[in-house]
């Protein structure tokens, strides 16, 4: 399975661009998109060093809420196994 996050374009230089995911920063290959319809603050699905295509503001941070849904949950899991001594699969 892939998969790809949601990243904030913080600045572009030529065909490649720095975004952010929350705290973390990475570069991204612009090489797959329309420069002409990427900006500074757009998102972009980002996966293995690429960014894949161009989504709203909207769907980036609703996904991202998700992705820290998921982890509190993943901890919550974790505590419980801690907790009761069993490996939850």
């Amino acid at each position: 399975m892939c998969l790809s996050i949601p990243a904030r374009i913080e600045s572009i230089n030529g065909e490649m661009a720095r975004c952010s995911v929350g705290e973390a920063f990475y570069d991204a290959s612009l090489t797959m998109l329309d420069l002409n319809e990427i900006a500074v603050g757009d998102y972009v699905l980002l996966h293995t060093g690429f960014a894949l295509q161009k989504i709203s503001e909207e769907e980036a941070l609703e996904t991202l809420k998700l992705f820290e849904e998921f982890e509190a949950f993943n901890k919550e899991l974790d505590s419980e196994e801690k907790q009761s001594g069993e490996r939850i699969v």
